[in-house]
């Protein structure tokens, strides 16, 4: 008996062969974009990998001269050079679409393209490591922004890969198989009531002709008996 309750009928047979071909179908897809899914993923990781070095290397660097920047100079001269920034930052969020996964793109423009205008506090009282510190961070802040952008996009993948996965795995190990087994029992279940069929209509064959075989010499040996009676009876006469 197959997996799945069937009706062994030619109809539903029939339906469970159009089944299978879409699941052959849709199987193959499948594990075409799960291959596809995997080399855009190996491509984001292989970036995330090489960002990231990037982006701690400049962090390190930043926070070394902000370091350096916090023990030359009072924190509260620290903080009142910090306090207000003169230079703003618009940040965009779109979507792409990669095999039929939506991944984020984060765009962002500054309100004034003066590089000057990252340093919010005059020169003369502050320190140069402090200038190092602020331009590391502005330079490494565009780096921080594909950084997030990749790890989301390398995250979505990784889902959409596992859903793929385990569809294909579905397809692959049950579905397929428990339709196969299905339409084999169907077949052999039809072949078998054909088989009787076939039987049944022989014994019928066999018994009607029989039957024919069993009137003809009955009607042979009355017609026997008929033509000797009348010549025993001309004979007395």
């Amino acid at each position: 008996m197959p997996a799945i309750n069937v009706n062994p009928t030619r109809q539903e047979l029939t339906r469970l062969k159009g089944r299978l071909r879409t699941s052959v179908r849709g199987h193959k897809l499948l594990k075409d974009k799960r291959d596809e899914l995997m080399k855009q993923f190996m491509d984001v990781v292989r970036e995330n990998r090489a960002l990231r070095q990037k982006v701690e290397r400049e962090l390190l660097r930043a926070y070394a001269s902000f370091t350096v920047a916090s023990a030359v100079m009072s924190p509260e001269m620290l903080e009142q050079s910090l306090l207000y920034p003169k230079q703003s930052v618009e940040l965009d969020m779109s979507f792409q679409n990669v095999m039929s996964v939506n991944v984020p793109e984060y765009h962002f423009k500054t309100r004034s393209s003066d590089a000057g205008e990252i340093y919010p506090y005059g020169f003369a009282t502050t320190s140069g490591e402090l200038d190092d510190a602020v331009n590391a961070l502005s330079g490494v802040f565009q780096d921080m922004l594909r950084l997030a952008q990749i790890e989301k996009t390398s995250q979505l993948l990784a889902e959409e890969i596992e859903k793929t996965r385990r569809r294909v795995n579905a397809l692959e190990y049950v579905k397929i198989p428990q339709m196969q087994e299905a339409i084999k029992y169907i077949t052999m279940k039809l072949d078998e009531n054909e088989r009787a069929s076939t039987i049944r209509l022989m014994k019928v064959k066999d018994m009607i002709l029989k039957q024919a075989i069993e009137e003809k010499r009955e009607e042979t040996a009355n017609a026997v008996k008929t033509f000797g009676g009348s010549d025993e009876g001309t004979g007395e006469v």
